[in-house]
């Protein structure tokens, strides 16, 4: 593969909309870069597929963004790391970065309770959390969320339907507080406020500024940064319903 140039844009992914949470990272923490954001509407969520589906759709998107020029991929989706990213990794030589659920940071906050990691079916069956649990998971509760992605996909952040569907998957801890809650998919982070209201004063943590961290470590190491003083933008794609991307600008912008 040729080498890339320092201009050339950033591709990241996701099964939708959920990794602009950590675009919005990246933006901040690299504010002279280019950034494709692609996300995969039209096949999500791919949290219940099988590996080897997630496989097939994560290689379509990754080759479509080398095909559009990008100099690094980032798997803005741990379901898609999970199933992907060894296979992108021997496939490709540019940089690519893959999301990793924070039991790692979550771990440092463990005493004498329980840890709650919330993820996909597809990211909790996958090696790599099962690497991490191993090696961080001592009083770590996993959790498998189906259905819950998907609230964020339709734009519900902070409706009803959202908190009878939390009220539900949360009742077999709201005896005993978690000293700290994993959002182990990046489409949780923009149910923070949510999530918040069943367990008050929890710590919630994302994987999302260590991956845009080692980001900028694999640019700087390829000398692929920008040239100091660039102006960054973003594309938002979608292979779905356009209106995804009314979405993703939308979140782009939200608080949470």
């Amino acid at each position: 593969m040729a080498q890339q140039k320092k201009d050339a844009p950033i591709g990241m992914f996701d099964s939708g909309v959920g990794g602009v949470s950590v675009l919005r990272e990246a933006m901040k923490m690299l504010p002279g870069e280019q950034f494709i954001f692609y996300g995969d509407t039209l096949h999500a969520p791919y949290g219940t597929k099988t590996r080897e589906e997630v496989l097939q759709l994560s290689c379509s998107v990754a080759e479509k963004l080398i095909s559009m020029g990008a100099k690094a991929i980032v798997i803005a989706c741990n379901t898609a790391t999970s199933a992907a990213a060894k296979e992108l990794r021997q496939t490709y030589s540019l940089p690519i970065i893959a999301m990793e659920p924070a039991l790692k940071p979550a771990s440092a906050l463990h005493k004498d309770g329980y840890v709650l990691s919330l993820a996909t079916p597809g990211t909790i069956r996958g090696e790599k959390y099962q690497q991490l649990l191993q090696k961080y998971g001592e009083g770590v509760e996993s959790l498998p969320c189906p259905g819950m992605m998907e609230f964020v996909e339709k734009g519900e952040t902070d409706t009803e339907s959202l908190h009878r569907f939390l009220t539900d998957l949360f009742a077999p801890y709201k005896g005993i507080m978690p000293e700290a809650i994993v959002l182990g998919c990046t489409h949780y982070v923009f149910l923070k406020r949510a999530i918040q209201r069943h367990f008050p004063g929890v710590p919630l943590i994302d994987g999302n500024e260590g991956t845009v961290r080692q980001l900028k470590h694999m640019l700087e190491e390829n000398d692929l940064l920008a040239e100091e003083g660039s102006v960054g933008g973003v594309t938002l794609l979608s292979s779905g319903d356009p209106d995804a991307v009314k979405l993703m600008e939308k979140l782009m912008n939200s608080k949470e």
